[in-house]
């Protein structure tokens, strides 16, 4: 029997799968009432309008299937209730790059990493490298820039 991989994710992260699920779902009643009126307008097969909801629809139908995969495996994980030396999922983490600046990143689910506010995928490059490791452990990591040396200065579960 296959197992299901769980998803871990952050509370935050999975209110805002369950906002945009609620939203698509929403979005039904309007795509059902566009496909109607296309469908008014007579011939369907030279009708851009019909065309273009009904692959809408499967658009729609695409994502909230995804979404509902997403929340059914999901794991959710409070920071605040993890401690210890390890990098794990949730932590926020403190490295020194090459030139000893400081960089902070929190380790997050697929769903919620964005680099630019510091949260970065477990499944990234850097997060899998991360994961496991404690303070004044070296890193290094292969990014598309090139390889990236770091050290760990600090671990927090905030």
């Amino acid at each position: 029997m296959a197992t299901v991989e769980k998803m871990p994710m952050l509370a935050e992260g999975h209110a805002k799968l369950v906002a945009d699920l609620r939203r698509l779902k929403d979005e039904r009643p309007q795509i059902v009432d566009a496909i109607e009126e296309a469908r008014a307008h007579g011939d369907l097969s030279e009708n851009a309008e019909y065309h273009a909801a009904k692959e809408r629809q499967g658009q729609v139908e695409a994502a909230i299937a995804d979404i509902e995969d997403r929340l059914a495996r999901a794991q959710i994980i409070d920071p605040k209730e993890l401690s210890g030396d390890r990098i794990v999922f949730g932590a926020t983490v403190t490295l020194l790059d090459e030139a000893d600046k400081p960089v902070t990143y929190q380790i997050v689910g697929q769903t919620e990493a964005d680099a630019k506010t510091g949260r970065i995928s477990y499944n990234s490059p850097l997060g899998r490298a991360l994961i496991g490791r404690e303070v004044d452990d070296e890193i290094e990591v292969t990014v598309p820039a090139g390889d990236k040396y770091y050290l760990v200065s600090k671990v927090e579960f905030i």
